[in-house]
């Protein structure tokens, strides 16, 4: 079901969600137990990420001699920037500065620095930052920010939900290692899954289910649940469908999905969707059985199987193969039925609860078909066509 929360704040554009540190913190833990060199050596970008607010900036400048980072570059908006919808206070430290400029601290980006260490106490870390006025506002796309993605190896943030789509595309464009924090929904967009099904991106390790806590501006409505206010003030929300988005290696996408056979998820199967079937359904217009549950999935079925889309949490791509999502735009379908009708037991009806996909050739897929799998009242969510990797070897 779609967050509440993260869809008000995608219209009201006030998706400027500050990322716990312990979020941070356990995700690049993933990266480093699998490649304790992943970060030697290299220039990280953190765009948009002020470190008087962002957690990202601190993370890496306390662990800057730890994971042997050659660059720590990070940029801001500036406070006026039409893009900008965080809050924003000129800082003592900013004040005290001899660079301080007040119409500047309001209409120009920031960028931190961290090479090495600048205060003699033998570490780097925080107190080591560098900083200065950039020319623009701090704008992603400005061709200020674009050298600096083009100088870093890495690039890690957590970007407006709401302009997930063209940060992506900004990073690929540059063919970047990175790792940035988006909803899961993004995995079936046109311009996203693609990518998900060559390959090139992946989800992280940290984050599978449940919600996350960030803190989000003062002035953020606060009309929804999952949120509160702590002892100095300042206000968090619990967003749900939160995951990782990176390319960077990690474990857990080479560990097999452990599997029953079908028989064996006919009989024991913990879901009652399955439990007590002759057999799986199958799809109205496909040839293709319909698995409502990634731990449902046999493992001794050779053909083509539509999964829900938290399959990726658990994806091994030397196990499985992706062949396409019933979201992703294609070919127009083989059967097509208007946005409120469903196909139940072979005949057409109306539904109240919207569309339900459906994979349409074996080549294409695309949205805007449908088909029978016995849930006459129930809508049926997104799907990812996938098939055993064996079956690629045949």
């Amino acid at each position: 079901m779609p967050n509440e929360n993260l869809s008000e704040a995608k219209k009201a554009k006030k998706d400027e969600f500050y990322t716990q540190y312990n979020v941070i913190e356990k995700e690049m833990n993933a990266y480093l137990e699998y490649d304790p060199d992943v970060f030697r050596g290299k220039t990280i970008l953190l765009p948009c990420d002020d470190p008087e607010w962002s957690n990202f900036t601190k993370y890496f400048a306390q662990n800057f001699d730890r994971f042997g980072l050659k660059k720590l570059i990070s940029t801001s908006y500036a406070a006026e920037s039409k893009n900008y919808k965080g809050f924003y206070q000129p800082t003592l430290f900013e004040k005290n500065d001899p660079k301080y400029d007040q119409n500047k601290s309001t209409r120009n980006g920031k960028i931190f620095t961290l090479t090495c260490d600048r205060t003699g106490d033998l570490k780097v870390n925080v107190d080591d930052l560098e900083w200065h006025y950039l020319q623009g506002d701090g704008d992603f796309r400005s061709e200020e920010v674009k050298r600096l993605r083009d100088e870093s190896d890495i690039i890690i943030t957590n970007p407006p939900f709401s302009m997930f789509r063209e940060f992506m595309a900004w990073i690929m464009e540059a063919d970047k290692q990175f790792s940035i924090i988006g909803n899961m929904n993004a995995l079936t967009y046109k311009d996203v899954f693609p990518l998900i099904k060559e390959n090139k991106i992946w989800l992280g390790p940290s984050i599978t289910s449940g919600d996350r806590e960030f803190q989000v501006p003062d002035d953020y409505p606060i009309n929804a649940a999952g949120w509160r206010i702590d002892d100095q003030g300042r206000k968090f929300l619990r967003i749900k469908g939160i995951r990782w988005f990176t390319n960077l290696d990690h474990g857990r996408r080479h560990q097999p999905l452990p599997l029953m056979t079908m028989s064996d998820n006919l009989k024991f199967s913990k879901h009652k969707e399955i439990k007590g079937k002759t057999s799986y359904d199958r799809y109205d217009n496909y040839d293709a059985i319909e698995v409502p549950f990634t731990d449902a999935i046999p493992s001794d079925y050779d053909g083509v199987m539509g999964v829900p889309i938290s399959f990726l949490d658990k994806y091994n791509p030397e196990q499985f193969e992706i062949l396409g999502s019933d979201a992703f735009d294609g070919s127009p379908p083989i059967k097509s039925y208007s946005s409120k009708d469903k196909v139940v037991d072979g005949k057409r009806m109306k539904s109240k609860t919207g569309t339900m996909g459906c994979v349409i050739r074996e080549a294409t897929f695309g949205s805007g078909t449908y088909f029978d799998v016995g849930y006459p009242v129930k809508a049926v969510y997104k799907r990812i066509f996938i098939r055993h990797r064996r079956e690629t070897a045949k």
